[in-house]
């Protein structure tokens, strides 16, 4: 990686607020910003739209490898069926070191990029001079996603969003290749009982810190 970029590394579980705080903070600084895990979604959709198998290792590699990552359709990759497509194909170790390499180039653009994803302070930018891990109670999760999904006008069993919460978590965590987890220098934000607001201050005395250092 480019030693000059600045990048800022964010990582957690689905719900806890870093897509809202990443998209905030790369606007912020003007930075670049990728949700790395809409290159998962990419790759998903980009086989289900081939009609290609969702089980061939080799295969979802190639794919992986021609994934474009300007432009990515956050609420086009957001459907329920890409997400499961995209779930089996991201513990594939070929299709994780294919869409690493590319989030990797990502992470090289001046004059800095935010990253946010589940392996991004340990294993796509270990080096990054801020790494956050923003967390919060799955229950507290499971409402915020269940309470999104009111608000589009859909209805909603919560008790089956906080299943699916706590079932996610379990796999991301668990997974042999790149688990969920915070990294040892990452600085802990538990958005449970916090604003997006007051979760942004936080991140923002850790990032200008980070950056009179850097400078």
């Amino acid at each position: 990686m480019n030693s000059n970029a600045f990048v800022i590394a964010i990582d957690g579980p689905a719900a806890a607020g870093k897509g809202t705080l990443s998209r905030q903070i790369a606007d912020v600084y003007g930075f670049h910003h990728l949700d790395t895990g809409l290159t998962y979604r990419a790759t998903a959709k980009a086989l289900l739209d081939a009609g290609l198998p969702l089980d061939d290792e080799a295969t979802a590699e190639k794919i992986a490898r021609e994934v474009e990552l300007a432009g990515l359709d956050r609420d086009m990759l957001s459907q329920h069926e890409i997400g499961e497509a995209a779930s089996k194909i991201a513990v594939m170790p070929a299709v994780r070191r294919a869409l690493v390499e590319a989030q990797r180039r990502f992470a090289e653009k001046q004059p800095g990029t935010v990253l946010d994803g589940r392996d991004i302070g340990t294993v796509v930018c270990p080096q990054a001079p801020v790494k956050l891990y923003v967390t919060a109670s799955a229950e507290v999760r499971a409402r915020r996603r269940f309470d999104e999904i009111l608000g589009r006008g859909v209805t909603a069993d919560f008790e089956a969003i906080f299943e699916d919460v706590k079932r996610r978590d379990e796999r991301d965590m668990g997974r042999a290749d790149s688990p969920l987890k915070p990294a040892e220098d990452a600085h802990l934000l538990d958005t449970s009982e916090m604003s997006i607001e007051a979760a942004f201050q936080a991140a923002k005395s850790v990032i200008d810190l980070a950056l009179s250092r850097n400078t």
